[in-house]
């Protein structure tokens, strides 16, 4: 997750000569980076394929996998904060279309220095037409052959990163904490692989700008396969997104986690963990030491709130479930996995109603609205956003009735009823006033429906939506045709109190 678009450091003449060699177009070479500037709110859209020749199509040939597949091998220099990546994806074109190239979202490449492509290849042949500008998080790759409907191809890619050091910046209400990096107590690995972004038939690859705040990537569902070793004889705890397998070596750790959206890794020295069966799920804590009544609270938060969110929306998906205390100022959810401030932390006053629980019930409902319904972060942000913040309000109506209305108050101390719910993250005018459109004004939309049509037709239709959309990505469309398939009451006032657009 890169938020943020701080001013980069102009890179070296020695990196931008290592750039040069790596580039797909010796004779074109790519211009010196220079600072790199916000994207207008008109940039918003997806980015456009570039137009390539199309080869004559080989046969098409239907694909055995389901969904992609990534296998990551990651060599770690836990003391030098850098590592050499080894990693495969194999991907099936489920598009439809005949595809002539690929675009992939490089996150660690917005810093200066920190991504470096050593090789690349597509079903054994080396690729060189390419294009990774500098501080440009889009790699589009022109495949050798074209890709039919129904193929599969397998691209091999080696690459090394040097991880930035996480950044607090001075304005919370413009900015959002970096979170991929390294702290003085643990290493953050997110959105850290090159990954293929969503295909859109008729329209293209979905990779928008990133910006100050929000989340920007949208991600079709994979399964993953992960191996960490430390090369520097270092040995910390690692919390990640997916289930531990074997990993066959002494040295070296695994993890899979199968269709998820994202795979994040935490590594610390400092880390303590405790852990509770749900079900057949393993939730985890970890938590930095003296933290232990707010690391238990942290555990308990998230194993409720996978009982309560499963009997109201629909099963978890996933074998385990993880939330790791942040050494920054920010929640944030990935696939199985979630952070939770440090500030949370030190707040805490070990009762229900504060951020860690409410928080920790919102990154949990995450997994409902965001990994297993996706949607268009960028674009639609309060399909997921909206829909979590109020399975906070589930959350404390099932486990502390009788505090409802003071999750309320403390939730909504400082809302101001900014604006619309169908806010685009690039038009809310700063952290603060996105907030209040598309997390809480989107919460309050959610409440008012549900006492229109009432709490059975509610509930009903969203464990019909989830089971509907669980694996996909949804819209506001999609939405809104669910809930029509379960009730007929006019919302036409909801809806223009609160949309700006009609669904």
């Amino acid at each position: 997750m890169y938020k943020p678009i701080a001013t980069r450091v102009i890179l070296s003449f020695l990196l931008s000569f290592l750039f040069l060699l790596s580039s797909c177009s010796p004779s074109t070479p790519p211009p010196l980076p220079t600072e790199t500037q916000p994207p207008s709110p008109t940039t918003a859209p997806p980015e456009t394929a570039l137009p390539t020749e199309t080869p004559t199509a080989f046969p098409t040939l239907a694909p055995e996998l389901e969904r992609p597949q990534y296998v990551i091998d990651l060599q770690m220099n836990y003391s030098a904060k850098a590592a050499e990546v080894n990693q495969t994806i194999t991907y099936p074109n489920w598009t439809g279309e005949t595809l002539t190239n690929l675009v992939l979202a490089v996150e660690p490449n917005l810093w200066s220095g920190g991504f470096n492509l050593r090789s690349l290849s597509a079903d054994g042949l080396p690729v060189f037409n390419y294009t990774l500008e500098a501080l440009s998080q889009r790699l589009e790759i022109v495949l050798p052959q074209p890709l039919p409907p129904s193929g599969t191809l397998t691209l091999n890619l080696t690459y090394s990163l040097i991880l930035p050091k996480m950044q607090a910046y001075s304005d919370p209400n413009e900015i959002r904490p970096q979170i991929y990096g390294y702290s003085d107590r643990q290493i953050n690995f997110v959105d850290w692989y090159p990954f293929i972004v969503p295909y859109q038939p008729g329209e293209g690859w979905i990779l928008h700008n990133p910006w100050f705040y929000g989340e920007h990537l949208v991600y079709d569902v994979a399964d993953f396969d992960v191996t960490v070793t430390f090369t520097d004889g270092t040995t910390p705890q690692i919390a990640a997104s997916g289930a531990e397998a074997a990993s066959g070596s002494a040295t070296s750790r695994k993890f899979e986690l199968e269709a998820g959206r994202t795979f994040a890794l935490s590594m610390s020295t400092d880390y303590k963990i405790a852990t509770q069966m749900v079900g057949d799920v393993k939730v985890f804590a970890y938590y930095f030491a003296f933290y232990d009544e707010e690391g238990e609270a942290l555990l308990q938060t998230t194993a409720q709130a996978l009982q309560v969110f499963t009997d109201k929306f629909g099963p978890y998906r996933h074998k385990t479930m993880t939330a790791v205390q942040g050494d920054f100022n920010d929640g944030m959810e990935y696939s199985a996995f979630y952070f939770i401030s440090r500030d949370y932390f030190n707040l805490y006053d070990g009762t229900p109603v504060n951020y860690l629980v409410t928080i920790g019930a919102h990154e949990t409902a995450h997994q409902w609205w965001f990994d297993a319904v996706a949607n268009d972060q960028g674009v639609e942000p309060w399909l997921d956003e909206a829909l979590a913040t109020y399975s906070e309000r589930v959350y404390y109506e099932a486990i502390y009735p009788d505090l409802v209305a003071s999750w309320q108050s403390y939730r909504y101390f400082e809302f101001q009823n900014a604006g619309f719910v169908d806010t685009q993250v690039y038009d809310g005018d700063g952290q603060r006033p996105y907030w209040d459109k598309v997390y809480l004004t989107g919460a309050r939309f959610l409440q008012e429906l549900r006492e229109r049509v009432g709490d059975e037709i509610f509930f009903a239709f969203l464990k019909d939506y989830y089971a509907q959309y669980a694996g996909s990505r949804a819209t506001a469309v999609d939405f809104f045709r669910v809930l029509r398939e379960h009730t007929s009451a006019d919302l036409s006032d909801l809806m223009a109190k609160y949309f700006q657009k009609t669904y």
